[in-house]
This record gives C-alpha cells, sequence and structure tokens, in this order.
C-alpha cells in the first residue's frame, strides 16, 4: 500500500511540473482559439473584457476622460472616452484595444517565468475591478462578475496545484486569443463590414490605410506569441 500510494504521489507531482502544465495548458488554449464554435464564443469575453481594458487605460493614459465601457452578448464592445477627436491621444486610445490581450498575456508570461503566479492573479483581479467600475451595461456587469467569481474561487478556495496550471492556461489563451481578432476583423473587413473597427477609426486619424493598421495589430500580437511562449517554454528547456 506504501508502495502504491508513493507512485500515486510521483505521478501528481510530475503532472504538477512547468513542462507538462505549459505543454497541456497550451494545448487546450490553442484548441479552444482554432476550434471555434462555442468554446471559443465563450472564451472570447475574456478577450473582450482586455480588449476594453486596453482602450480605457491608453484613453486615461493620454489623459481622456473616460466615461463607459460596454460588454455585449456578441462578444463585441464599446468603450467611450472624451477628449480630443483626433491626435496622437487618441491613435493612441484606438490602437490600444487589439493588442492589449498579447500585450496583458506578454507581461503575464514574464510574470511566471519569474514564478510570480500570485503576481498574475493580483493583476487580473486589479483588471476586473477597474473594468466593472466603469460598465454600464447588464450584460457587461454580468460578465465581469462572473469572471471575478472563477478568479476568486481559484485564488482563496483552489488548492495551489489549481492555481498555476490556471494562470498558464489564462497566459497561453491571452496570447493566442489576441491573435484571432485580428484575423476575423480583418475577414469582416474583406466582406464589407466593420467599417467603423479600430483600424478605420486610426486610417481616418492617420491616413494610413486600414489593412495596414491590421497588418500591424498582426504583426504585434504574433510577436506577443512568440515572445510570451519562449518565456512559457523555458521549463522544457532545462
Amino acid at each position: 500500500m506504501a508502495a502504491g500510494t508513493g507512485t500515486v504521489g510521483a505521478a501528481l507531482e510530475q503532472a504538477n511540473t512547468p513542462s507538462v502544465i505549459t505543454l497541456v495548458t497550451g494545448g487546450i488554449a490553442l484548441l479552444v482559439v482554432l476550434a471555434g464554435g462555442t468554446p471559443w464564443r465563450f472564451a472570447r469575453n475574456v478577450i473582450t473584457i482586455v480588449h476594453e481594458a486596453g482602450h480605457a487605460l491608453a484613453a486615461v493614459t493620454v489623459g481622456r476622460r473616460l466615461r463607459s465601457i460596454r460588454l455585449h452578448s456578441d462578444t463585441s464592445g464599446v468603450t467611450v472616452s472624451r477628449g480630443k477627436p483626433e491626435g496622437p491621444g487618441m491613435a493612441f486610445t484606438a490602437l490600444a484595444g487589439y493588442v492589449a490581450p498579447s500585450v496583458l498575456g506578454l507581461l503575464f508570461a514574464s510574470l511566471v517565468g519569474a514564478d510570480l503566479i500570485t503576481a498574475v492573479l493580483v493583476l487580473v483581479a486589479l483588471l476586473l475591478l477597474g473594468v466593472l467600475i466603469m460598465v454600464r451595461n447588464a450584460y457587461g456587469v454580468f460578465t465581469v462578475v462572473a469572471s471575478a467569481i472563477v478568479l476568486g474561487l481559484v485564488a482563496l478556495v483552489a488548492p495551489k496545484v489549481v492555481q498555476a496550471p490556471f494562470v498558464y492556461l489564462l497566459t497561453w489563451f491571452l496570447l493566442f486569443g489576441g491573435v484571432r481578432p485580428v484575423v476575423e476583423l480583418q475577414l469582416k473587413r474583406r466582406r464589407g463590414q466593420a467599417r467603423d473597427s479600430d483600424a478605420d477609426q486610426l486610417s481616418r486619424l492617420t491616413a494610413v490605410p486600414a489593412v495596414l493598421w491590421v497588418l500591424v495589430f498582426g504583426v504585434l500580437t504574433v510577436s506577443c506569441v512568440i515572445a510570451g511562449g519562449l518565456w512559457l517554454l523555458q521549463p522544457l528547456a532545462l
């Protein structure tokens, strides 16, 4: 019996090693993003929250007055701020949305690489609190509160062997999930839709074609996947 218990314990310990966690959570995140359907539609709400938080943080950073955030059931969102309707500040605000999930994923990857799992959970809590304060519609409140409940259960109730995989999964999902909306945006634009997208707003603000701004989004998000992936995959090289 003692030998059997030891074997089980060794198996559990091996399953919770950084290398195994990295591969399994990365595979799950990539599958959700690529498969689409209900899993992606459900998980995409997380990307939308971070997207709108990116607009909000950028607006505040450049001195604009943040008015509201709305999150919709079709996974779209709108962030409203008041300030100059043109200029570098407005352009930076428009640029921040599509790259925010990937940049946040890169930040989380650097923290995970430094074994700062708790710091990631704290940052997620602060992000959700900030968005919740500014949300002005019922579905948005529901989405943020539901996300906060999941976070609370993981941070306060779940054992540490659950917290690390959760943080790895969230980080991989932000990295991979940040790329797909950029692809979806360009597909919509080719069909004549999304003519008031962030890329089109940037085009009007800068006179640079919208398709080039989509390309900028793509380069930045893919670069974050590569850099973040290298951080997360470090345990496999040891």
